[in-house]
């Protein structure tokens, strides 16, 4: 064999590995440190949505710094309002459970009772202990208890990163300028009009990405108000609320939009119809939403196929569990238009949009 191929081997062997250590440190990155890139995503996607509105009063001689502080106001305003509305709505669930708990409960005795039985056949298969056989047991751990100190973690950084946010929001905003113009200094003079070119299709595809997804959120949710309304469902507007969230994620999300309205209708129903009913008109909301809606008002620019989306969903809701779902899909299509534009990278972002 000659040297030279020999040596090409080597070389080509070396930087597959290469490639593969970077591409386990990128992921190990991401893992470890979820919470400032997902408050880092969140803010840049706010951003992006809200940047059309600072521009706009920009165009109307207001300094872009306090457009950009008005904005944020009046966003965390509406947000402090909707919330309120929720904590009312949540606290008069609170007083009625009582009557949700009930039948909750006979479900799960329901399901408890069949895993007993089940695990009871189990035990009858399995090898009984020798006499004189050493049996360890363990003491019950309390669930509750569990939990809470569980979720205190969670807790803490939520809160620590919600914090963040508004900030990073307006300095993104008022500083639009000057970022942009440091970004550009990372390149050589050479590379600079490409990468003007590709954060321009980027701006592109998340703008549309936000707006679309949001006009096709407000209509989903309107429409599961109405139907929840006339179905005579208690909490009408809060279960649409819930349930048209979840039903804007892919695939997944017309199966978790039945959980809300399902639970709640457990109280008040008592033939199966309406709950065929709730099940099917979700069902109809999810299929017209993503074959007409989301094509026509996110436009073609987010354009992934199904394998592509779904690969993008399971990796980063395994990554960064429900904030990984909300936000798979617009890193999915900020990857696929930085491929469009690096030529050793283009069949990858022809694959992804195949």
């Amino acid at each position: 064999m000659p040297i030279e191929e020999t040596e090409t081997r080597v070389i080509t062997a070396s930087s597959a590995s290469a490639r593969i250590i970077a591409v386990g440190i990128v992921i190990a990155f991401c893992y470890w440190a979820s919470t400032v890139l997902v408050t880092l995503l969140v803010a840049v996607l706010t951003a992006y949505f809200l940047d059309p509105l600072v521009s706009t009063l920009e165009r109307m001689r207001i300094p872009r710094a306090l457009g950009s502080l008005l904005v944020v106001l009046v966003t965390l305003a509406l947000i402090a309002t909707l919330g309120w509305t929720l904590v009312e709505r949540f606290d008069q669930f609170g007083s009625d459970w009582p009557k949700y708990r009930a039948p909750l409960h006979a479900v799960a005795e329901a399901v408890d009772t069949r895993l007993a039985n089940i695990e009871a056949h189990v035990s009858e298969i399995a090898p009984q202990p020798h006499v004189g056989q050493r049996v360890v047991t363990f003491a019950e751990s309390h669930p509750v208890r569990d939990a809470l100190l569980g979720r205190l973690g969670s807790l803490y950084e939520f809160i620590l990163a919600a914090t963040f946010v508004p900030f990073l929001i307006f300095f993104m905003l008022a500083a639009k300028s000057q970022v942009v113009h440091a970004t550009m200094q990372l390149f050589p003079s050479s590379e600079r009009t490409a990468v003007k070119e590709a954060l321009a299709d980027v701006t592109r595809v998340l703008r549309s990405y936000l707006m679309g997804t949001a006009l096709v959120g407000l209509i989903v949710i309107f429409a599961s108000w109405l139907f929840f309304w006339a179905l005579g469902l208690d909490f009408p507007f809060l279960t649409a609320l819930v349930s048209g969230v979840c039903n804007l994620v892919p695939y997944i999300g017309a199966v978790i939009s039945w959980v809300p309205p399902l639970l709640i209708g457990a109280a008040q129903f008592h033939t199966i119809g309406p709950f065929v009913g709730i099940v099917g008109m979700l069902t109809f909301f999810h299929i017209v939403a993503a074959n007409l809606l989301v094509p026509a008002l996110v436009g073609w620019r987010v354009r992934l196929n199904a394998l592509a989306l779904t690969v993008s969903l399971l990796f980063w809701g395994w990554l960064w569990g429900a904030m990984g779902l909300v936000l798979a899909i617009p890193i999915t299509a900020v990857i696929k238009v930085i491929c469009d534009h690096v030529e050793s990278l283009q069949p990858v972002g022809r694959w992804l949009s195949a």
